[in-house]
């Protein structure tokens, strides 16, 4: 289960770029997690689109209403179920969110101001259909690859 949530500007992305980062942005972070591309692990992940109106939003201290049209700012938060998370890992998913962000934008490199944020939601922290789920319990589903199962039970301890 992941939640991944595009914070933008007002208008910044137009529909065809966020049905595009619906699918991309969700195997950015799907294939590191699970081990490989595995379509039916899709229904596990959201992706979220906020706008926010330019004096909602700041950066060096300036409201973007005022700094001009120069700026290009994005938050990407990311929150995942606890697992193996190691720093590598996390870095490839950071890494492969850029990148699907400057494809779907039509840049050849992305935004220093385009920020990502990978947040590891711990073992009992996540709820959903009435209870708490469990990483544990989705790693017999058949998406995840043996290695990934083994090294996500190796580091919750289970």
């Amino acid at each position: 289960m992941t939640v991944v949530t595009v914070n933008t500007p007002a208008g910044r992305l137009s529909p065809e770029q966020r049905r595009t980062l619906a699918e991309t942005l969700t195997d950015a972070v799907l294939v590191p997690e699970v081990g490989r591309f595995a379509p039916a692990a899709r229904a596990g992940f959201q992706v979220h689109f906020v706008e926010r109106e330019p004096d909602m939003m700041a950066i060096g201290g300036r409201l973007l209403a005022d700094a001009g049209h120069g700026l290009d700012v994005m938050v990407i938060d990311v929150a995942v179920m606890d697992g193996e998370w190691r720093r590598e890992v996390r870095a490839e998913v950071v890494e492969r969110i850029l990148a699907a962000l400057a494809r779907a934008c039509g840049l050849p490199e992305p935004s220093s101001a385009w920020w990502v944020n990978f947040r590891v939601i711990e073992e009992g922290g996540w709820g959903a259909g009435g209870g708490v789920l469990s990483v544990l319990s989705l790693l017999d589903s058949g998406v995840f690859t043996e290695e990934r199962a083994r090294a996500i039970r190796a580091a919750i301890g289970a």
